[in-house]
Protein backbone atom coordinates (compact mmCIF):
# COMPACT_ATOMS: atom_id res chain seq x y z
CA UNK A 1 0.00 0.00 0.00
CA UNK A 2 1.63 3.13 -0.73
CA UNK A 3 1.78 6.19 1.80
CA UNK A 4 -0.52 8.93 0.57
CA UNK A 5 0.46 11.50 2.88
CA UNK A 6 4.34 11.15 1.65
CA UNK A 7 3.01 11.72 -2.18
CA UNK A 8 0.65 14.15 -0.84
CA UNK A 9 2.17 18.29 -1.38
CA UNK A 10 1.32 20.82 0.48
CA UNK A 11 -0.81 23.55 -1.02
CA UNK A 12 -1.82 26.75 -0.01
CA UNK A 13 -4.21 28.89 -0.98
CA UNK A 14 -4.68 32.80 0.67
CA UNK A 15 -8.51 33.93 0.34
CA UNK A 16 -9.07 38.30 1.24
CA UNK A 17 -11.94 39.84 1.42
CA UNK A 18 -13.25 42.94 2.68
CA UNK A 19 -16.13 43.45 5.30
CA UNK A 20 -19.73 42.87 3.34
CA UNK A 21 -21.67 44.98 5.50
CA UNK A 22 -20.82 48.92 4.40
CA UNK A 23 -21.10 47.25 0.76
CA UNK A 24 -24.48 45.74 1.84
CA UNK A 25 -25.38 49.09 2.74
CA UNK A 26 -24.44 50.99 -0.35
CA UNK A 27 -26.36 48.76 -2.15
CA UNK A 28 -29.56 49.14 -0.97
CA UNK A 29 -28.86 52.52 -1.75
CA UNK A 30 -28.66 51.36 -5.78
CA UNK A 31 -30.99 49.53 -7.96
CA UNK A 32 -30.07 45.65 -8.58
CA UNK A 33 -28.59 46.35 -11.79
CA UNK A 34 -26.61 49.35 -10.60
CA UNK A 35 -25.31 47.35 -7.69
CA UNK A 36 -24.45 44.31 -9.35
CA UNK A 37 -22.81 46.23 -12.36
CA UNK A 38 -20.22 48.71 -9.99
CA UNK A 39 -19.84 44.73 -8.19
CA UNK A 40 -18.86 43.55 -12.09
CA UNK A 41 -16.34 46.90 -12.57
CA UNK A 42 -14.70 46.34 -9.57
CA UNK A 43 -16.27 49.41 -7.99
CA UNK A 44 -17.89 47.99 -5.15
CA UNK A 45 -16.48 44.79 -3.65
CA UNK A 46 -18.22 41.43 -3.98
CA UNK A 47 -19.59 39.39 -1.79
CA UNK A 48 -16.72 37.07 0.39
CA UNK A 49 -17.87 33.89 -1.07
CA UNK A 50 -16.71 35.34 -4.31
CA UNK A 51 -13.09 35.31 -2.96
CA UNK A 52 -13.41 32.19 -1.50
CA UNK A 53 -13.97 30.48 -5.00
CA UNK A 54 -12.08 32.61 -7.13
CA UNK A 55 -15.28 33.87 -8.48
CA UNK A 56 -15.79 37.20 -10.95
CA UNK A 57 -18.86 38.43 -12.21
CA UNK A 58 -18.18 38.83 -16.30
CA UNK A 59 -21.45 40.35 -17.64
CA UNK A 60 -24.16 41.99 -15.65
CA UNK A 61 -27.56 42.69 -17.76
CA UNK A 62 -30.58 43.40 -16.80
CA UNK A 63 -32.19 39.69 -15.74
CA UNK A 64 -29.32 38.24 -16.93
CA UNK A 65 -25.40 37.57 -14.91
CA UNK A 66 -22.79 35.75 -15.87
CA UNK A 67 -20.25 34.77 -13.37
CA UNK A 68 -17.10 32.95 -13.86
CA UNK A 69 -14.47 30.84 -12.11
CA UNK A 70 -11.61 28.66 -12.80
CA UNK A 71 -11.80 25.44 -10.42
CA UNK A 72 -8.77 24.85 -8.57
CA UNK A 73 -8.27 21.22 -6.32
CA UNK A 74 -9.25 23.09 -3.12
CA UNK A 75 -12.49 22.63 -4.32
CA UNK A 76 -12.18 18.78 -4.79
CA UNK A 77 -14.52 16.55 -2.81
CA UNK A 78 -12.87 13.09 -1.39
CA UNK A 79 -13.21 11.65 -4.50
CA UNK A 80 -11.09 13.90 -6.66
CA UNK A 81 -14.05 15.91 -8.46
CA UNK A 82 -15.21 19.25 -7.68
CA UNK A 83 -17.95 19.60 -4.69
CA UNK A 84 -21.22 19.67 -6.09
CA UNK A 85 -21.77 22.67 -3.46
CA UNK A 86 -19.46 24.63 -5.58
CA UNK A 87 -21.93 24.25 -8.71
CA UNK A 88 -24.85 24.40 -6.08
CA UNK A 89 -23.31 27.89 -5.32
CA UNK A 90 -22.63 29.35 -8.68
CA UNK A 91 -25.86 28.49 -9.67
CA UNK A 92 -27.65 30.00 -6.66
CA UNK A 93 -25.61 33.32 -6.93
CA UNK A 94 -26.20 33.55 -10.85
CA UNK A 95 -30.07 32.82 -10.18
CA UNK A 96 -30.37 35.24 -7.24
CA UNK A 97 -28.16 37.63 -8.63
CA UNK A 98 -30.14 38.02 -12.22
CA UNK A 99 -32.96 38.66 -9.85
CA UNK A 100 -31.82 41.30 -8.06
CA UNK A 101 -30.49 43.18 -11.81
CA UNK A 102 -34.36 43.97 -11.70
CA UNK A 103 -35.10 45.15 -8.19
CA UNK A 104 -35.46 48.40 -7.46
CA UNK A 105 -33.57 50.31 -4.69
CA UNK A 106 -33.76 49.57 -1.09
CA UNK A 107 -35.63 46.35 -2.09
CA UNK A 108 -33.78 42.60 -1.72
CA UNK A 109 -34.12 38.86 -2.39
CA UNK A 110 -33.65 35.90 -0.67
CA UNK A 111 -33.31 32.03 -1.97
CA UNK A 112 -36.14 30.20 -1.02
CA UNK A 113 -35.69 26.95 -3.39
CA UNK A 114 -32.98 26.25 -5.58
CA UNK A 115 -33.38 22.84 -7.44
CA UNK A 116 -29.75 21.74 -9.01
CA UNK A 117 -29.32 18.69 -11.66
CA UNK A 118 -25.25 17.49 -11.94
CA UNK A 119 -24.64 16.36 -15.45
CA UNK A 120 -21.31 16.67 -15.69
CA UNK A 121 -18.27 16.19 -13.27
CA UNK A 122 -16.49 19.40 -13.12
CA UNK A 123 -12.85 19.02 -12.42
CA UNK A 124 -9.61 21.22 -11.98
CA UNK A 125 -6.82 21.85 -14.75
CA UNK A 126 -9.14 22.13 -17.58
CA UNK A 127 -10.05 25.90 -17.66
CA UNK A 128 -12.60 28.27 -16.89
CA UNK A 129 -16.48 27.22 -15.87
CA UNK A 130 -18.94 29.54 -16.74
CA UNK A 131 -22.34 30.17 -14.87
CA UNK A 132 -25.26 31.94 -16.37
CA UNK A 133 -28.52 33.11 -14.83
CA UNK A 134 -31.52 34.43 -16.04
CA UNK A 135 -34.55 35.48 -15.09
CA UNK A 136 -38.25 33.58 -15.71
CA UNK A 137 -40.86 35.63 -14.33
CA UNK A 138 -40.47 38.54 -12.31
CA UNK A 139 -43.29 39.01 -9.39
CA UNK A 140 -44.11 41.41 -7.15
CA UNK A 141 -43.48 38.50 -4.30
CA UNK A 142 -41.62 35.90 -5.59
CA UNK A 143 -39.35 35.68 -8.69
CA UNK A 144 -38.77 32.74 -10.98
CA UNK A 145 -34.75 32.05 -12.45
CA UNK A 146 -32.61 29.66 -13.83
CA UNK A 147 -29.30 28.90 -14.66
CA UNK A 148 -26.69 27.01 -16.08
CA UNK A 149 -22.71 25.97 -16.21
CA UNK A 150 -21.11 25.14 -18.74
CA UNK A 151 -17.18 24.65 -19.47
CA UNK A 152 -14.70 26.07 -21.34
CA UNK A 153 -15.55 24.15 -24.20
CA UNK A 154 -19.23 25.00 -23.76
CA UNK A 155 -20.59 21.64 -22.65
CA UNK A 156 -23.26 21.54 -19.85
CA UNK A 157 -22.48 20.95 -16.74
CA UNK A 158 -25.26 21.64 -14.14
CA UNK A 159 -28.57 23.42 -14.53
CA UNK A 160 -30.78 25.03 -11.62
CA UNK A 161 -33.89 26.29 -11.29
CA UNK A 162 -34.80 28.76 -8.21
CA UNK A 163 -37.04 30.45 -6.15
CA UNK A 164 -36.72 33.86 -4.57
CA UNK A 165 -38.82 36.06 -2.02
CA UNK A 166 -39.01 39.70 -2.66
CA UNK A 167 -38.22 42.01 0.27
CA UNK A 168 -39.11 45.63 1.03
Amino acid sequence: MTDVAAEARTRSKTVTWQDPLPTARLGATMSGLEYMTAIAEGRVPAAPIAAHFGMRWERVAAGEVVAVLEPDESLYNPIGMVHGGVAATMLDSVVGCAVHTTLPAGVGYASVELKVSYLRAIHAGRGEIRATGRVVKEGSRIAFAEGEIRDAEGRLLATASGTCVITR
